[in-house]
């Protein structure tokens, strides 16, 4: 399985995972605050539709690996995000808004059991920019790298060494018009989609 993000339309970036079993243990990593803290952010959820979301990210944190952030991200070091929950199916699928809260975005992560193990599929919706599409596409990947590495009892490297090695591949990899609707086929679909990784 592509581990990489994929553009699928304009201003919209799905990502697919294979994680260990069982479902209800990968929806309490999505769900409950200390879990989800290991990986992505902790924060209180209530656990309905329009119910509210607070992240409190520290990326810095998510291993016993330190590395400072790059240059342009320093000073977001602790940083609180306040969401709304568009649609909670325990344990199955778990929408929300993302990013500014007069303009969000939209994050969904969707749940399949697979036998032993669990198909993750996040879908990010509605980004404005390319550079959006860059930094939340590398900003996913290296959450599911800590994810699948906490499922599988592995230590993860630190969160910005990960990182900074993303960014490289999503900046050169998500095309010019990722953001743009004018730059898609009669189906929607972005006529020059994001390579695979070799």
């Amino acid at each position: 399985m592509n581990e990489y993000g994929k553009v699928i339309e304009p201003g919209t970036i799905r990502f697919e995972r294979l994680l260990p079993g069982p479902i209800e243990r990968v929806w309490e990593y999505l769900t409950d605050s200390d879990k989800r803290g290991l990986w992505l952010a902790s924060g209180r959820m209530e656990p309905w539709a329009a119910g509210k979301v607070a992240l409190s990210f520290d990326n810095a944190s998510l291993s016993p690996e330190k590395t400072p952030p790059p240059e342009k991200y320093k000073g977001r070091g602790h940083v609180t995000t306040h969401h709304t929950i568009g649609r909670f199916d325990p344990p199955r699928f778990l929408s929300m808004t993302w990013g500014d809260e007069k303009n969000p975005s939209e994050v969904s992560f969707e749940l399949t059991a697979e036998g032993d193990l669990v198909r993750l599929v996040l879908t990010h919706r509605r980004l404005p920019d390319r550079s959006s599409l860059v930094n939340v596409g590398a900003g996913w990947h290296t959450h599911f790298d800590l994810l699948s590495d906490r499922l599988n009892g592995r230590t993860s490297l630190a969160f910005w060494t990960l990182y900074s090695g993303r960014e490289v591949y999503y900046e050169k990899n998500t095309p010019a018009n990722a953001a743009d609707a004018s730059g898609s086929d009669e189906r929607g679909f972005l006529s020059t989609p994001v390579q695979t990784a070799h």
